[in-house]
Protein backbone atom coordinates (compact mmCIF):
# COMPACT_ATOMS: atom_id res chain seq x y z
CA UNK A 1 0.00 0.00 0.00
CA UNK A 2 0.88 3.37 -0.83
CA UNK A 3 2.20 5.80 2.07
CA UNK A 4 -0.83 7.96 0.76
CA UNK A 5 -3.28 5.61 0.50
CA UNK A 6 -2.10 4.57 4.09
CA UNK A 7 -2.08 8.06 5.73
CA UNK A 8 -6.25 7.91 4.18
CA UNK A 9 -6.97 5.04 5.52
CA UNK A 10 -5.65 5.80 9.32
CA UNK A 11 -7.49 9.34 9.08
CA UNK A 12 -10.62 7.51 7.77
CA UNK A 13 -10.88 5.27 10.72
CA UNK A 14 -10.01 7.83 13.09
CA UNK A 15 -12.76 9.51 12.21
CA UNK A 16 -15.29 7.06 11.98
CA UNK A 17 -14.46 6.19 15.70
CA UNK A 18 -14.80 9.93 16.48
CA UNK A 19 -18.19 10.43 14.72
CA UNK A 20 -20.83 11.84 17.14
CA UNK A 21 -19.16 13.39 19.67
CA UNK A 22 -19.23 17.08 20.47
CA UNK A 23 -16.81 20.54 19.47
CA UNK A 24 -18.15 23.73 20.43
CA UNK A 25 -16.50 26.01 18.28
CA UNK A 26 -17.32 29.00 19.95
CA UNK A 27 -15.28 27.83 22.76
CA UNK A 28 -12.54 29.17 20.49
CA UNK A 29 -13.61 32.88 21.20
CA UNK A 30 -12.96 33.10 24.57
CA UNK A 31 -10.64 35.54 25.71
CA UNK A 32 -7.96 32.90 26.52
CA UNK A 33 -7.24 31.76 23.83
CA UNK A 34 -7.84 34.82 21.95
CA UNK A 35 -3.97 34.02 19.63
CA UNK A 36 -3.60 35.31 16.75
CA UNK A 37 -0.55 33.32 13.91
CA UNK A 38 -0.67 34.55 10.45
CA UNK A 39 0.36 32.02 8.33
CA UNK A 40 3.41 32.92 8.10
CA UNK A 41 4.06 32.36 11.86
CA UNK A 42 2.10 29.33 11.98
CA UNK A 43 4.68 28.03 8.81
CA UNK A 44 7.48 28.41 11.56
CA UNK A 45 5.60 25.63 13.93
CA UNK A 46 7.01 22.59 11.70
CA UNK A 47 9.22 21.15 14.30
CA UNK A 48 12.16 21.35 12.38
CA UNK A 49 15.47 22.21 14.32
CA UNK A 50 15.75 25.51 15.40
CA UNK A 51 11.72 26.31 14.77
CA UNK A 52 9.44 27.16 18.17
CA UNK A 53 7.66 23.93 18.10
CA UNK A 54 5.32 21.96 16.57
CA UNK A 55 1.46 23.44 15.26
CA UNK A 56 -0.89 22.77 13.24
CA UNK A 57 -4.48 24.22 11.89
CA UNK A 58 -7.92 22.34 11.41
CA UNK A 59 -10.48 25.11 10.18
CA UNK A 60 -8.22 27.87 11.24
CA UNK A 61 -7.84 26.79 14.87
CA UNK A 62 -4.36 26.30 15.92
CA UNK A 63 -3.41 22.88 18.03
CA UNK A 64 0.31 22.19 19.69
CA UNK A 65 0.50 18.70 18.49
CA UNK A 66 4.39 18.68 20.24
CA UNK A 67 3.52 15.81 22.32
CA UNK A 68 2.64 13.96 18.61
CA UNK A 69 5.66 14.90 17.29
CA UNK A 70 6.25 11.28 15.76
CA UNK A 71 3.39 11.66 13.85
CA UNK A 72 3.70 15.09 13.07
CA UNK A 73 7.26 16.22 13.24
CA UNK A 74 9.91 15.68 10.73
CA UNK A 75 9.57 12.78 8.95
CA UNK A 76 6.53 11.43 10.12
CA UNK A 77 3.48 9.89 8.95
CA UNK A 78 1.72 13.16 9.74
CA UNK A 79 3.93 15.91 9.01
CA UNK A 80 2.52 17.70 6.19
CA UNK A 81 -0.32 18.63 8.06
CA UNK A 82 2.38 20.67 10.39
CA UNK A 83 2.86 24.43 10.08
CA UNK A 84 -0.28 24.83 8.12
CA UNK A 85 -4.10 24.14 7.92
CA UNK A 86 -4.69 21.69 5.80
CA UNK A 87 -8.78 20.83 6.71
CA UNK A 88 -9.31 19.03 3.47
CA UNK A 89 -6.63 16.48 3.76
CA UNK A 90 -8.43 15.51 7.03
CA UNK A 91 -11.36 14.32 4.98
CA UNK A 92 -9.76 13.77 1.91
CA UNK A 93 -6.19 11.97 2.56
CA UNK A 94 -4.65 14.01 0.19
CA UNK A 95 -1.29 14.85 1.19
CA UNK A 96 -0.17 16.39 -2.22
CA UNK A 97 0.40 20.38 -2.22
CA UNK A 98 -3.16 20.64 -4.01
CA UNK A 99 -4.77 18.50 -1.08
CA UNK A 100 -2.81 20.40 1.83
CA UNK A 101 -5.14 23.32 1.73
CA UNK A 102 -7.86 24.79 3.64
CA UNK A 103 -10.41 25.25 1.12
CA UNK A 104 -13.58 22.61 2.22
CA UNK A 105 -16.32 24.27 0.40
CA UNK A 106 -16.74 21.50 -1.91
CA UNK A 107 -16.35 18.58 0.17
CA UNK A 108 -18.93 15.68 0.95
CA UNK A 109 -21.63 15.33 4.26
CA UNK A 110 -19.17 12.36 5.06
CA UNK A 111 -16.29 14.67 4.57
CA UNK A 112 -17.30 17.41 6.80
CA UNK A 113 -18.34 14.92 9.31
CA UNK A 114 -14.53 13.87 9.03
CA UNK A 115 -13.07 17.14 9.80
CA UNK A 116 -15.76 17.57 12.95
CA UNK A 117 -14.36 14.17 13.80
CA UNK A 118 -11.06 15.22 13.88
CA UNK A 119 -11.73 18.53 15.11
CA UNK A 120 -13.05 16.36 18.14
CA UNK A 121 -10.14 14.43 18.72
CA UNK A 122 -7.45 17.43 18.80
CA UNK A 123 -9.76 19.43 21.61
CA UNK A 124 -10.20 15.95 23.80
CA UNK A 125 -5.97 15.39 23.11
CA UNK A 126 -4.14 18.23 22.39
CA UNK A 127 -3.72 21.93 23.91
CA UNK A 128 -5.51 24.44 21.65
CA UNK A 129 -3.33 27.36 20.95
CA UNK A 130 -5.54 30.29 19.20
CA UNK A 131 -6.62 31.02 15.33
CA UNK A 132 -5.07 31.38 12.26
CA UNK A 133 -5.90 34.75 10.79
CA UNK A 134 -7.32 33.68 7.18
CA UNK A 135 -10.24 31.97 5.65
CA UNK A 136 -12.06 30.99 8.54
CA UNK A 137 -10.57 33.53 11.64
CA UNK A 138 -10.37 37.54 10.60
CA UNK A 139 -7.82 40.18 11.98
CA UNK A 140 -9.75 40.69 15.09
CA UNK A 141 -10.05 36.69 15.39
CA UNK A 142 -13.82 36.87 14.41
CA UNK A 143 -15.42 33.60 12.35
CA UNK A 144 -15.52 34.70 8.38
CA UNK A 145 -18.26 34.16 6.67
CA UNK A 146 -15.99 30.66 5.12
CA UNK A 147 -15.99 28.93 8.98
CA UNK A 148 -19.95 29.96 8.84
CA UNK A 149 -20.87 28.10 5.92
CA UNK A 150 -18.05 25.23 7.06
CA UNK A 151 -20.28 24.71 10.29
CA UNK A 152 -23.40 25.18 8.59
CA UNK A 153 -22.44 22.42 6.33
CA UNK A 154 -21.12 20.05 9.02
CA UNK A 155 -24.73 20.84 10.82
CA UNK A 156 -26.84 19.62 7.44
CA UNK A 157 -24.38 16.50 7.44
CA UNK A 158 -25.06 15.70 10.70
CA UNK A 159 -28.32 16.04 10.46
CA UNK A 160 -28.12 13.76 7.32
CA UNK A 161 -25.88 11.63 8.64
CA UNK A 162 -28.70 10.62 11.47
CA UNK A 163 -31.53 10.59 8.85
CA UNK A 164 -29.68 8.14 7.04
CA UNK A 165 -29.22 5.92 10.14
CA UNK A 166 -32.91 6.30 10.86
CA UNK A 167 -33.58 5.12 7.30
CA UNK A 168 -30.79 1.99 7.35
CA UNK A 169 -33.19 0.83 10.49
CA UNK A 170 -36.29 1.25 8.61
CA UNK A 171 -35.24 -0.62 5.29
CA UNK A 172 -31.80 -2.51 5.98
CA UNK A 173 -30.22 -3.51 2.71
CA UNK A 174 -30.80 -7.09 1.95
CA UNK A 175 -28.00 -10.12 1.57
CA UNK A 176 -27.13 -10.38 -1.90
CA UNK A 177 -25.44 -12.62 -4.66
CA UNK A 178 -24.57 -12.76 -7.97
CA UNK A 179 -23.43 -15.77 -10.36
CA UNK A 180 -23.27 -15.93 -13.97
CA UNK A 181 -25.31 -18.97 -13.91
CA UNK A 182 -28.17 -17.81 -12.13
CA UNK A 183 -28.11 -14.22 -11.95
CA UNK A 184 -28.43 -11.76 -8.80
CA UNK A 185 -30.51 -13.29 -5.39
CA UNK A 186 -31.64 -10.69 -2.81
CA UNK A 187 -33.39 -12.44 0.76
CA UNK A 188 -33.50 -10.99 4.13
CA UNK A 189 -32.45 -12.29 7.67
CA UNK A 190 -32.69 -10.79 11.15
CA UNK A 191 -29.30 -9.24 10.83
CA UNK A 192 -28.96 -8.33 7.05
CA UNK A 193 -27.26 -4.80 6.31
CA UNK A 194 -26.39 -5.04 9.37
CA UNK A 195 -29.16 -4.57 11.45
CA UNK A 196 -30.02 -6.58 14.58
CA UNK A 197 -34.00 -7.02 14.64
CA UNK A 198 -36.71 -9.10 15.78
CA UNK A 199 -37.99 -9.40 12.18
CA UNK A 200 -36.51 -10.53 8.91
CA UNK A 201 -38.48 -8.99 6.40
CA UNK A 202 -39.22 -9.32 2.01
CA UNK A 203 -36.77 -7.88 -0.37
CA UNK A 204 -38.03 -4.72 -2.47
CA UNK A 205 -36.60 -2.27 -4.66
CA UNK A 206 -36.02 0.86 -2.97
CA UNK A 207 -36.27 4.49 -5.20
CA UNK A 208 -35.04 7.27 -2.85
CA UNK A 209 -36.13 10.78 -4.14
CA UNK A 210 -34.15 12.19 -6.83
CA UNK A 211 -32.05 8.90 -7.34
CA UNK A 212 -31.83 7.35 -10.61
CA UNK A 213 -31.42 3.94 -9.55
CA UNK A 214 -32.51 1.65 -6.72
CA UNK A 215 -31.37 -0.80 -4.18
CA UNK A 216 -32.47 -3.94 -1.82
CA UNK A 217 -33.85 -3.83 1.29
CA UNK A 218 -35.77 -5.95 3.65
CA UNK A 219 -39.39 -4.25 4.45
CA UNK A 220 -41.22 -5.43 7.52
CA UNK A 221 -44.64 -6.95 6.88
CA UNK A 222 -46.39 -6.33 9.78
CA UNK A 223 -47.69 -4.08 12.40
CA UNK A 224 -47.78 -0.41 11.78
CA UNK A 225 -45.65 1.61 9.67
CA UNK A 226 -42.16 3.17 10.39
CA UNK A 227 -42.78 5.84 12.84
CA UNK A 228 -46.82 5.52 13.17
CA UNK A 229 -48.49 4.30 16.44
CA UNK A 230 -50.05 0.82 16.39
CA UNK A 231 -53.70 1.60 14.81
CA UNK A 232 -55.90 -1.31 13.13
CA UNK A 233 -56.49 1.18 10.31
CA UNK A 234 -52.67 0.81 8.95
CA UNK A 235 -53.90 -2.85 8.08
CA UNK A 236 -50.89 -4.74 9.65
CA UNK A 237 -48.91 -4.75 7.07
CA UNK A 238 -45.80 -3.13 8.02
CA UNK A 239 -43.82 -0.50 5.60
CA UNK A 240 -45.06 -2.54 2.61
CA UNK A 241 -47.56 -0.14 1.14
CA UNK A 242 -44.47 2.88 1.14
CA UNK A 243 -44.64 5.01 -1.78
CA UNK A 244 -40.96 4.34 -2.57
CA UNK A 245 -40.82 1.00 -2.59
CA UNK A 246 -41.29 -1.70 -5.91
CA UNK A 247 -41.87 -5.80 -5.86
CA UNK A 248 -39.00 -7.87 -7.72
CA UNK A 249 -40.36 -8.83 -10.91
CA UNK A 250 -40.79 -12.68 -10.43
CA UNK A 251 -41.06 -13.27 -6.59
CA UNK A 252 -43.60 -14.14 -4.44
CA UNK A 253 -44.72 -10.52 -2.58
CA UNK A 254 -44.30 -12.37 0.65
CA UNK A 255 -40.97 -14.36 0.26
CA UNK A 256 -37.86 -13.80 2.22
CA UNK A 257 -35.96 -14.79 -0.88
CA UNK A 258 -36.15 -13.56 -4.37
CA UNK A 259 -34.35 -14.55 -7.76
CA UNK A 260 -35.85 -11.68 -9.75
CA UNK A 261 -36.80 -12.66 -13.47
CA UNK A 262 -35.84 -9.15 -15.16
Amino acid sequence: MRRGAAVAALLCLGAACLLGRGFDPRAWLLPARRRLLSAAQLARYRGAPGQPGLYLAVLGRVFDVERGRKHYGPGGAYSGLAGRDASRAFATGDFTPAGLVDDVSALSPGEMLAIRSWLSFYGDNYQPVGMLVGRFYDENGAPTEALRQAEAAIEEALKFHAESKQRKQQFPPCNSEWSSAKGSRFWCSRQSGGVTRDWAGVPRKLYRPGSRGSHCVCVRTTGAPWGQPDSAEHGDRGDLDDPHLEEYAGCHPLAEQCVPTA
